[in-house]
This record gives C-alpha cells, structure tokens and sequence, in this order.
C-alpha cells in the first residue's frame, strides 16, 4: 500500500516538473525562437530613412547686436527731438561736430551723421514709426511739401522747392530750433500725417555722439 502512494507521489513530482519544463519552454520559444541568443528580446528600434529632425527655419542670431548694445553704453542717450535741436541750433556745417546735454546730463558732442538715421530710418521715434524719407525723399516733384529730407543738402535746401535744383523755404529757422518749421511739425503742431502723430514721445531716446572728456581738476 505505501508503495502504491510512493508512486503517486513520484508521479504528480515528475507530471508537474515535466508540465513546468514545457510551459517554461513554450514560452521561451514564444520569445526568443528557436535560438540560444534570443535577439527577439531586445527594444525594437523603429528606423526610417527621413530624418525626425525638424531643419531649423530662423535667421542665424545676429552677433552685432552685442556690439551694438556695447556700442550704445559708449553713446550719449539722448531724447530725438533734443538732439536734432541741438545741430539745428549749432548751425555747423555737415562733417562739423556740435554740443549737447544728454539725458544723464553728460555733455556730448556728435555730427550730423548722428542726426542723419532720424531721417532715413524707420521705427527710431518709435516702434512702428516710418521713416521721413518714406514722404520726404529726393524727388521734390511728388515729396510732401516739395521737401527732401534724404541728405544734408536736401535738408538745407529747404521746402516748397521748384525743382532738385532750386532752393526753397528754410525749415531750420536760420539756427532757431524753437522757431524753425521742422520743430513746428515736430514738436508744436504735430501735423495728423503718418510719421508725425508718432514722432514726438517720451519714450523718443536714442543713442548718438558721445560723451566729452571729463576735465581734470588742476591741483
């Protein structure tokens, strides 16, 4: 009798142990194939023959603008309005330099080459303002008020002119900012035109000339 439940015994043993080994192996088989490396294991890896990297689409960064910026701490800052005044009132001629004040109370100098960019170059009174040579330009024929603001001698030539020849009204005042026409449409009657409206503000700083030598105190 206990030979016969010794039998049993050994017999569901060996039943499960063998029931174990073929699952084990079904399993395995399901896995990795009929293989000792078992590749079929390793994370697939998804490769396509079109680059995943988007290319990128903005403009390489501008490396001047830490120039600029070094540039502008050299320069005087300045309101626009303050600064055209101040080469009006010097009535120096182009290449001459001429004297201001600037916002810090820094006594300055510049040329006109300084007040040359108010003319030419958008958005320097304020963001989104034009420039006045986008009225103003060389052909006096079709420029508002017959007037070319693009250079120094258009500027001097004045406005209401016949032709690129003639010369016409002084706009300068003769030297006197306060009474010229260009501060009367700058500043005082602010003309409802596109580039005029905008142009006076005090958020209108630039950056121009630069700072005169400190004088050294004589001991």
């Amino acid at each position: 009798m206990k030979d016969d439940v010794r039998k049993y015994i050994y017999g569901t043993i060996v039943v499960f142990l063998v029931g174990v080994f073929i699952w084990l192996s079904i399993v395995y088989v399901s896995a990795c194939g009929v293989t000792l490396s078992c590749n079929q294991a390793a994370q697939p890896v998804d490769r396509t023959p079109i680059p995943t990297l988007i290319p990128a689409t903005l403009p390489a960064m501008d490396m001047s603008n830490g120039q600029q910026a070094a540039s502008d701490r050299d320069a005087c800052r300045v309101v626009a309005t303050d600064l055209v005044g101040a080469w009006v009132s010097a009535n120096s001629p182009e290449t001459d330099s001429f004297q201001f004040v600037d916002a810090n109370g820094n006594n300055c100098e510049a040329t006109f080459a300084d007040v040359e960019p108010l003319f030419n170059e958008p958005n320097l009174w304020n963001s989104g303002s034009l420039a006045c040579v986008s009225c103003h330009s060389v052909d006096v024929a079709i420029s508002p008020a017959q007037l070319d603001l693009s250079s120094y001698a258009g500027i001097i030539a004045g406005s209401r002119r016949a032709d690129a020849e003639s010369k016409g009204t002084d706009i300068l005042g003769a030297g006197n900012w306060e009474k010229s026409l260009l501060y009367d449409f700058l500043v005082t009657s602010k003309a409802d035109v596109p580039g005029h409206t905008e142009a006076v503000s005090f958020a209108s700083f630039v950056f121009a000339g630069k700072p005169l030598p400190v004088p050294t105190p004589t001991p």
